[in-house]
C-alpha cells in the first residue's frame, strides 16, 4: 500500500451512501484504503463487505450482531476485528490510522461519533445532516478549533460549495463561509425535487401509504430519507444544514422546487451572476468531490447530456401542503434547542408512519405537537444538552402517539 493512501472509516456501510462511497473507492484502490466499517445490524451485508474490503475494523450496533459477524468472519478465516455500540465507533473515527471518516449513518444516531471526528481533526465528509441540525454551533466551533476540514456531501450543499469562489473555499473547510464577505454572495438557492407528491392535494397526502412515500422518483435513498423527501422534511434539514455550514441568514437561503433534480443548487451574486452545479442525481458525484477535493476523481457517473434534459423547471414551494419545510424555517428562527427537538420528533413520527401507526399527514402534526410541549432551550452548549434535548423531544412525541393515535 502507497505511503500516501488515504485511510478511511465509512460510518454507515451498507446503507445507500455507503455503497456509493465504496464504489467510487474501488475506482482508485492507489488513493483509498477501507480501514473501517460500520452498520447498524445487517451482518449479512457486513460480512460481504468484509470478504470484498477486509478492513482492520468493523463496528456492529449491538454485541449480539457482533457476535454473530465474528463468528462468520472466523470461519471465513478473515482477520478483521469486529466491535460494537457507542465505543466501536469512537475508536474507529479517533484511532490516528484514519485520515477520513464518512459520515453516513442516519439520524441523530450519528451525531456522536461524527462530532468525535471533528474532535480529532479529521477530513470529515457529511453525509449526516442531523449532526449539524442537532449540534449547530457547537460542531463548527469543533471543526474550526481541531482545524478539522468538513466536507459537504449531501448533493445540494456539495452543490453550493462548488459554486463558492477559491477565496472562500481555500481553507479546505466550508465552514469558512462567514457569510460571503467581501465575495459579493447575495443568495443560496437550495434545490428541491419536490418528492413523489409534488403535485398531490392536501386530501390525497391523507391516504399516502408507506410504500409510495418511499418510492421517490430521482433518487435512490433508504426508507427514512425517501418519506422525509416526500415531505420535504429533508429539505428543510438541509436548509438547517446549509445555514450552519455557509453562516448565511435563513433569510438569504431559498428552497427552489426543481422537479428534473439536474440542477443540485445555485448561489447568486451581486453583480447578477447566478452559478448553478449540474449533473445526473447519482451521489458518487458529490462522494468523490468530496474525496479528493481540491483536485477531481472520476466517479463513474456519466456526464449529463442536455439535449436529453431539453427543459429545466422551477417552482416555489407550498408550504401548506407541505408544512414540515415551514416548521424547519420556524425552528431556526426560534434557535436553542428548537431544531434538535424538530428533529427528534420526526424520526419518531417517520417510524411510526413507516409501521402503519400513524397517517402521512400525521407526521407534521405530531411534530408540531412536540414543538408546542417541549421546552425550548437556547442552552445548549454542550453534547450533553443536545442528548438530553432529544431524549425529551423522543418521549414526548411516542407519549402523543400513544395518547392520540
Amino acid at each position: 500500500m502507497p505511503a500516501d493512501t488515504i485511510n478511511i472509516t465509512l460510518l454507515g456501510a451498507t446503507g445507500s451512501i455507503g455503497s456509493s462511497t465504496l464504489d467510487v473507492v474501488a475506482r482508485h484502490p492507489a488513493l483509498y484504503q477501507i480501514y473501517a466499517l460500520t452498520a447498524n445490524t445487517n451482518t449479512t451485508k457486513m460480512l460481504a463487505l468484509c470478504e470484498r474490503w477486509q478492513p482492520r475494523f468493523v463496528v456492529m450496533k449491538d454485541n449480539d450482531c457482533a457476535i454473530q459477524l465474528a463468528e462468520s468472519l472466523q470461519a471465513k478465516n478473515l482477520s478483521t476485528q469486529v466491535l460494537s455500540g457507542e465505543a466501536g465507533l469512537l475508536q474507529v473515527v479517533e484511532d490516528e490510522a484514519v485520515d477520513c471518516v464518512v459520515a453516513a449513518i442516519v439520524g441523530a444516531a450519528g451525531l456522536v461519533p461524527t462530532l468525535a471526528a471533528a474532535r480529532e481533526g479529521k477530513r470529515v465528509l457529511l453525509a449526516n445532516k442531523e449532526a449539524l441540525v442537532m449540534s449547530g454551533k457547537l460542531f463548527i466551533d469543533t471543526v474550526r478549533e481541531n482545524n478539522a476540514i468538513l466536507m459537504p456531501v449531501d448533493s445540494e450543499h456539495n452543490a453550493i460549495f462548488q459554486c463558492m469562489p477559491n477565496c472562500l473555499t481555500e481553507q479546505h473547510s466550508s465552514v469558512k463561509m462567514a457569510n460571503g464577505t467581501g465575495a459579493g454572495i447575495e443568495r443560496i438557492l437550495l434545490t428541491a425535487s419536490g418528492g413523489p407528491f409534488r403535485t398531490w392535494s392536501v386530501e390525497q397526502l391523507h391516504d399516502v401509504t408507506p410504500e409510495q412515500a418511499v418510492n421517490h422518483p430521482n433518487w435512490d435513498m433508504g426508507r427514512k430519507i425517501s418519506v422525509d423527501s416526500a415531505t420535504l422534511m429533508n429539505k428543510g434539514l438541509e436548509l438547517i444544514e446549509a445555514y450552519w455550514l455557509f453562516d448565511m441568514a435563513i433569510s438569504n437561503i431559498d428552497v427552489v422546487i426543481h422537479p428534473q433534480s439536474v440542477i443540485h443548487s445555485m448561489v447568486t451574486y451581486n453583480d447578477g451572476s447566478v452559478l448553478a452545479q449540474m449533473g445526473n442525481p447519482d451521489m458518487r458525484t458529490p462522494i468523490a468531490h468530496a474525496l479528493a477535493w481540491p483536485e477531481r476523481i472520476a466517479s463513474g457517473v456519466e456526464p449529463l447530456n442536455i439535449f436529453d434534459v431539453a427543459k429545466l423547471d422551477f417552482e416555489k414551494p407550498d408550504l401548506q401542503r407541505f408544512p414540515c419545510l415551514r416548521l424547519c424555517y420556524e425552528a431556526i428562527e426560534t434557535g436553542g434547542s428548537a431544531s434538535i427537538v424538530l428533529n427528534a420528533a420526526n424520526e419518531v413520527a417517520v417510524a411510526a408512519f413507516l409501521d402503519g401507526k400513524i397517517g402521512f399527514n400525521d407526521i407534521a402534526a405530531l411534530i408540531e405537537q412536540t414543538l408546542e410541549r417541549a421546552e425550548i432551550t437556547q442552552d445548549i452548549g454542550s453534547l450533553e444538552s443536545i442528548l438530553q434535548a432529544d431524549a425529551m423531544a423522543r418521549t414526548i412525541s411516542s407519549e402523543t402517539i400513544l395518547a392520540k393515535y
